[in-house]
């Protein structure tokens, strides 16, 4: 398997192939971070489209330079189009899940009996309740940490924050999430 920056630099030599295989590895992972900071659907595939045009200009006009961290530079270009979005229309994202989509539904569930299932899925619904719940800048490190799979250096060049700013928003997520599990006396087991 090649690694990203073999498959950029294919890309860049006119390997229409290249990108499709980029396409392919990170789309759920882009479609999930986008659609978990906007709250629609339509709204999040328009986004991850766009998103995936300014990649495919930025590569052509060789503007890449991230050293095989294809990730989390897609990811950023994700994240300002997504507050390029809210500026121009002033809006707040939506801060309420809806079923049309998750990022649990494309976590892989393990082979699980029925019972394991359903005691699986009510603490997906228990984490993402508390995730909800959290300030937008608060959730906002939790998904990129957690769903993204980005490091604390990774969030807090994205966010143009303190890496230390990252880590606290992080420790006061998980501070007041825990807080919200002692204040209504739910238990989630492992």
């Amino acid at each position: 398997m090649m690694d990203d920056k073999d498959l950029v630099r294919l890309y860049q030599q006119g390997n229409q192939e290249a990108i499709t295989e980029l396409v392919h590895r990170y789309k759920q992972r882009i479609h999930s971070t986008i659609y978990f900071l906007v709250k629609n659907q339509e709204l999040a595939e328009d986004l991850f489209q766009e998103t995936f045009i300014k990649i495919i200009s930025s590569l052509r006009n060789k503007a890449y330079s991230e050293q095989g961290k294809f990730l989390p530079w897609a990811l950023r270009i994700a994240h300002n189009l997504v507050i390029d979005h809210f500026r121009k229309e002033k809006l707040m994202p939506l801060q309420h899940d809806s079923e049309e989509f998750s990022v649990f539904d494309v976590i892989p569930a393990n082979s699980r009996n029925a019972v394991d299932q359903i005691i699986y899925d009510e603490k997906i619904a228990t984490v993402r309740n508390l995730l909800e719940r959290l300030p937008y800048e608060q959730r906002e490190v939790v998904i990129l940490r957690h769903y993204a799979g980005l490091s604390f250096k990774e969030i807090s060049k994205m966010l143009d924050i303190n890496i230390n700013t990252a880590l606290g928003r992080m420790h006061y997520a998980v501070i007041k999430m825990r807080e919200m599990v002692e204040k209504e006396s739910i238990r989630i087991k492992e």
